[in-house]
């Protein structure tokens, strides 16, 4: 646990990032994901949260292959790679989970048998409803601080907002 100067224990600001996986805003959105770690380091927790959209036809089963590589240790990096690949992705489907997951040096066999098995449906069902709880519609939506921010329409200034509420938010 970190401490503050005053000896208060501090915890880093969160920032939830409402993301579908076949997305090419989200794609877009990722620089800005990348700034934030970049400038906040630890004390911004950044973390993604499926919102699969019913008109992107891959972005279910996409979600769960990243929880699947999430469970391997390599979450992050598996959705930035698929991000990196949406069109293809949008093109020609789930075989492009399973390259991306080779490419990374995952499973890609467990990454299929979780797409068959279905054992991250809970996960990626509990993110989406959080989502709708917070009126979600679009993404990338991010929120912090308990504001909520609508990057599917425009990411116009968003990383601007954003680092302005972090900054409030961590003093």
């Amino acid at each position: 646990m970190n401490d503050s100067p005053a000896g208060r224990p501090t915890a880093p600001v969160v920032l939830d990032l409402w993301c579908d996986l076949s997305c090419p805003d989200c794609l877009t959105a990722l620089d800005d994901v990348r700034a934030l770690r970049e400038r906040y380091g630890d004390r911004l927790e950044i973390r993604l949260r499926h919102f699969p959209l019913e008109k992107n036809k891959h972005s279910y089963a996409s979600a769960q292959a990243a929880e699947e590589a999430d469970a391997q240790g390599r979450g992050r990096e598996y959705y930035e790679a698929l991000l990196a690949r949406v069109a293809e992705l949008r093109e020609r489907g789930e075989p492009v989970l399973l390259e991306t997951a080779r490419d990374l040096g995952l499973d890609a066999e467990e990454i299929d048998t979780a797409l068959i098995d279905g054992r991250h449906t809970l996960t990626v069902d509990a993110d989406q409803a959080e989502g709708k709880a917070l009126k979600v519609t679009g993404t990338p939506t991010y929120v912090i601080g308990g504001e909520r921010l609508d990057g599917g329409v425009s990411q116009e200034g968003l990383r601007a907002r954003i680092e302005e509420i972090a900054d409030r938010l961590l003093g």
